[in-house]
């Protein structure tokens, strides 16, 4: 049983996410027609969006006192949403100076990821695809747990709208943001 206290920590012996194919489609897309809402408490129209621009897709994140969902640590690429986000906190200045937008997304209520916002002091906006309208438009994959859908993770850099780079599978999620750095530099 591993300890779900300090979910900013990933635990040790965690299973690595194989490379399954489903994100090799994305290369050269464009950004949907589509808004979301962010916790910022308003609706952020993608597809205006220009220049370069970071999504980085994940399973999940919540307090600690909210029990992870059963045998979650045993999937492959779930765990580590806290330190993923905190690590493109702590990175957020550096992807500032390059001109970077940042965005998290996950299919959690926004009142969810406000929650989350707030508790780890994120500098950038979370997105709710909560109807997996983004999802479905990028044809993104998923985790399946009973019934309930979440984003497997994925991070996304567009270049005026348009995928020039994906980081799938990512692990270990907490060095992602170092590896989106180094890709933009």
């Amino acid at each position: 049983m591993t300890d779900q206290t300090n979910l900013e920590i990933l635990p040790p012996g965690l299973p690595v996410p194989e490379d399954d194919g489903a994100c090799s489609h994305l290369l050269g897309l464009t950004m949907p027609e589509l808004s979301l809402h962010s916790t910022h408490g308003e609706l952020v129209a993608l597809s205006r969006i220009k220049g370069l621009l970071v999504i980085y897709c994940y399973p999940m994140t919540g307090p600690a006192e909210v029990p992870l969902p059963e045998g979650w640590d045993a999937i492959p690429g779930a765990r580590g949403c806290t330190p993923q986000a905190c690590s493109f906190r702590d990175h957020y200045q550096e992807l500032k100076q390059l001109n970077t937008q940042v965005y998290g997304m996950s299919t959690q209520s926004t009142a969810d990821q406000l929650e989350s916002k707030e508790r780890l002091h994120l500098p950038f906006d979370l997105l709710s695809d909560e109807n997996l309208a983004f999802t479905k438009a990028l044809n993104l994959p998923l985790h399946l747990v009973g019934h309930l859908k979440y984003l497997k993770r994925v991070t996304l850099i567009f270049e005026d709208g348009v995928i020039t780079k994906y980081f799938y599978p990512v692990f270990p999620p907490d060095k992602n943001a170092e590896e989106v750095l180094d890709y933009l530099r």
